[in-house]
């Protein structure tokens, strides 16, 4: 679990490429889960890790389109997994979900989403990702 065989008959480890929404701090108060990538990354790293893959990249991105160089950039067929937490962000992420999972499909590299239910946000928590994004520059963490 975890591994396919190359052309060359080695195994390899399956990479995922973890795809979070890039959405504006503005939206923060209506929808946190779409502004906080780092919980979208770590929703994605969870699965692939339940599944024994490797997060190779992580990728935040907003309405990027489907054959974007961002995307493709050392993504192997059938050795590579693009995951999002959920349809609803990668909606958000990509120009447009049909075309990127139809040029998946023709690339041979799959799609997943992880399906599991977002965090809800109390005020707490929507104030750390407040600070987190909007004094990166100043050495906080976001802890």
């Amino acid at each position: 679990m975890g591994q396919l065989r190359g052309a060359s008959g080695a195994l390899m480890p399956v990479r995922v490429t973890a795809i979070a929404s890039l959405t504006p701090l503005e939206e923060l108060e209506a929808d946190p889960f779409l502004v906080d990538s780092r919980s979208q990354h770590a929703m994605c790293a969870r699965w692939a890790a339940e599944r024994g893959y490797v997060v190779a990249r992580e990728l935040l991105v907003g309405g990027l389109r489907f054959d974007h160089c961002a995307l493709w950039d050392g993504v192997r067929p059938g050795v590579d997994v693009f995951v999002a937490p959920s349809l609803r962000v990668l909606r958000r992420a990509v120009s447009s979900v049909e075309e990127f999972t139809d040029e998946c499909a023709r690339r041979g590299v799959r799609v997943e989403t992880v399906g599991r239910a977002e965090p809800s946000y109390d005020a707490q928590m929507k104030a750390r990702v407040h600070r987190r994004l909007s004094m990166p520059t100043a050495g906080y963490d976001g802890r």
